[in-house]
């Protein structure tokens, strides 16, 4: 992060620099120039700078006479030769001095043009007319490019720059990091700089699906027998056998007789809410305050009426349920774990109060599926835990059960399982209604093979093992103490969700850059609309990836970047009556949803932390049923090396330790 820290050193001398967002500086600086590849593209904006461009200049000037002894090829070789140094190939990038000394001179070289070509375009804006428009180069960024003028018509990039500016003006203007998480260093990833890497703290894959060995060998089986693509919509050639029994294993996953993939869960929920509420006559909804995005455009584009609740209030539920005659069609949609707060809804109640009033429920399980629950199906079937674990992976419903009572469950295929999509799951003439009906569904791509494949093979080893849920909620547990000692306001809950407060727009986001510039973290800035406003949040997301030694870091990082930024604590929010559940004078007693004995935290089989250094844990059973899964598809397992296509080796006794 050495970059990113020399730059805000500067920031209060340099006009450019300090009117510059962080985001724009982190970008420019960790990304190449398109015109000078060995340049970033802050060194060739500076070239247009009257102090940095001097300065460069002379810099290039010293750098092509430093290496001028070595700027060519037949140079390196002679001395290569007078030294005795033996380069079989004839490439003199395999000598490090040589290689690095040719950089420099490219360097010099590309810093010379392209002060030549800052000052060629100055001369070029200042001979042309003032009327005419500037024409961008193709190098040129995004926000100073300019559509053609509608002369005399609305003027639509005004109108699009005061929006922005809105954006701007209450510090809730949204800014992307770019991180690229890396597969073999789970939960490690670099930026944009291939060579500056951080630790991921915000990350849905909850689980490290996305890199788990048996999710990436079944996608490269996947990939080398039926391609990419999944050729068009499910109707018209996008069907395949991937997709049918990907569903059927979502139906059995949650006991239901159905199941339905979609593109993601977004889609999923704005198709299955806006169909049902259309076709169900005189249909009214009923919605917790805190519901997703996707949730609320789903119902809102149905035409129903809606009546919102608060969030969990069963009284203030109940007392709107009794407005309505009970044959009136209603749904009751809320979720399960709430992600920016990690609250619970009470799933059994809102059953209840269901059965009374002649409702159906809808339950958004995208925050708990494979993370709740001994398969992994969510908080329904966390709740009779017990229960559903006695009954193994039988498909059948348990009567009786919470999540036997759960009309419509929606969850995701992009955060625990570490893939791409969205299912609802239920009776089976509901599912084929949503089918026949829904155009989120039928007008769209379905998804490739490759990534119904990664899903399916996800899905299956969570079923199968229980391991990483129960160290993934160690971890969280661990997380919540130290921050708590050292006073970090964590909103309370009882799931994996750990919110910070922070309380202003321009805080949280501070906090984030400092977070990854000093310490190497990347934990998003939480702010309006997806928060209230006051409500800003950093939201940490702990994985079994994490490591003791991690979860210490991490503490000690966050508590420096309350201290630099004095940034509120528990007790800073208790003196003002507090905010979110954190400094109320009346302090509720939270109890983790996963108890001490699903955790197994004692006995001959008692949970083991992970320590730096040690291998990720795959467990050896889970990958073989895995595996087994699609042979009938996928037929003899390969593996492709220097002797080309040969039957992949499957271990008879894989450790339960393995590098993935």
């Amino acid at each position: 992060m050495d970059k990113l820290s020399l730059l805000s050193k500067f920031t209060s001398s340099c006009p450019f620099l300090g009117r510059t967002k962080t985001s724009s500086l982190r970008a420019l600086c960790t990304s190449a120039s398109p015109h000078f590849p060995s340049l970033t593209r802050l060194t060739e904006k500076a070239t247009e700078c009257p102090v940095m461009g001097a300065a460069l200049a002379k810099r290039s000037g010293q750098l092509v006479q430093s290496f001028a002894s070595l700027a060519q090829s037949i140079d390196v070789v002679k001395i290569h030769q007078d030294k005795g140094v033996d380069v079989t190939s004839g490439s003199i990038e395999k000598c490090p001095h040589a290689s690095k000394a040719l950089a420099a001179a490219r360097t010099a070289e590309e810093l010379a043009s392209a002060k030549k070509r800052s000052d060629a375009l100055k001369a070029a804006k200042a001979a042309a007319p003032q009327a005419a428009a500037p024409k961008p180069s193709q190098g040129t960024s995004p926000d100073l490019r300019q559509c053609p003028a509608h002369t005399g018509s609305f003027n639509y990039e005004h109108f699009y720059a005061n929006e922005l500016q809105k954006k701007h003006d209450d510090k809730s203007y949204r800014y992307f990091n770019t991180i690229n998480r890396l597969a073999a260093k789970f939960p490690f990833a670099h930026t944009a700089d291939t060579k500056t890497e951080v630790e991921v703290w915000c990350s849905n894959d909850y689980l490290g699906m996305g890199n788990n060995p048996v999710v990436l060998e079944t996608m490269h089986r996947a990939l080398d027998k039926y391609g990419h693509g999944a050729g068009g919509t499910r109707n018209i050639a996008g069907n395949g056998s991937w997709h049918v029994n990907l569903e059927k294993e979502l139906a059995a996953l949650h006991r239901k007789p159905a199941a339905l993939v979609f593109s993601s869960c977004y889609v999923a929920n704005d198709a299955t809410l806006s169909t049902l509420g259309a076709k169900l006559p005189g249909c009214v909804y009923f919605s917790d305050s805190s519901n997703h995005a996707s949730m609320i455009q789903g119902i809102r584009h149905s035409g129903a009426k809606k009546v919102i609740w608060k969030h969990n209030d069963l009284t203030d539920l109940e007392n709107k349920l009794k407005e309505w005659p009970k044959e009136t069609p209603k749904i009751i949609a809320f979720e399960s774990v709430y992600s920016m707060c990690g609250s619970l809804g009470p799933i059994k109640e809102i059953c209840d109060l269901a059965d009374k009033y002649g409702a159906i429920t809808f339950l958004d399980e995208v925050h708990a599926v494979g993370l709740y629950g001994p398969r992994g199906a969510g908080l329904a079937e966390h709740l009779d835990y017990d229960v559903h674990e006695a009954a193994g992976q039988s498909p059948d419903p348990i009567p009786g059960t919470i999540m036997d009572r759960v009309d419509v469950i929606s969850g995701t295929l992009g955060k625990a399982y570490g893939a791409i999509g969205g299912y609802v799951a239920g009776s089976a003439k509901l599912i084929d209604m949503i089918r026949s009906y829904a155009p989120g569904f039928i007008f769209t791509t379905s998804l490739p093979p490759v990534t119904i494949a990664g899903a399916h093979a996800s899905i299956v080893y969570q079923k199968t093992y229980n391991g990483d849920r129960k160290l993934m909620q160690w971890n969280v547990r661990e997380v919540k103490k130290r921050f708590s000692k050292l006073g970090i306001p964590v909103i309370p809950g009882p799931s994996h969700i750990v919110p910070v407060l922070i309380g202003d727009a321009a805080q949280v986001k501070q906090a984030s850059d400092h977070l990854l510039q000093k310490h190497g973290i990347y934990v998003q800035a939480i702010n309006y609309p997806t928060v209230a406003r006051g409500e800003e949040r950093l939201r940490f997301t702990i994985t079994p990836g994490h490591t003791l030694e991690q979860l210490d870091r991490v503490a000690v990082a966050l508590d420096d970047t309350f201290t630099t930024l004095s940034i509120k604590r528990e007790a800073d929010w208790a003196a003002v009556g507090g905010r979110c559940g954190v400094g109320s004078v009346v302090k509720e007693t939270i109890t983790p949803i996963w108890n001490d004995a699903q955790l197994c935290l004692t006995g001959p089989a008692a949970l083991v932390p992970r320590r730096t250094g040690e291998a990720r844990r795959v467990d050896a059973h889970a990958i073989e049923v895995a595996r087994q899964q699609f042979d009938g598809l996928l037929g003899l397992r390969m593996r492709t090396g220097t002797a080309g296509r040969r039957p992949l080796d499957i271990p008879s006794a894989m450790p339960l330790t393995v590098v993935a």
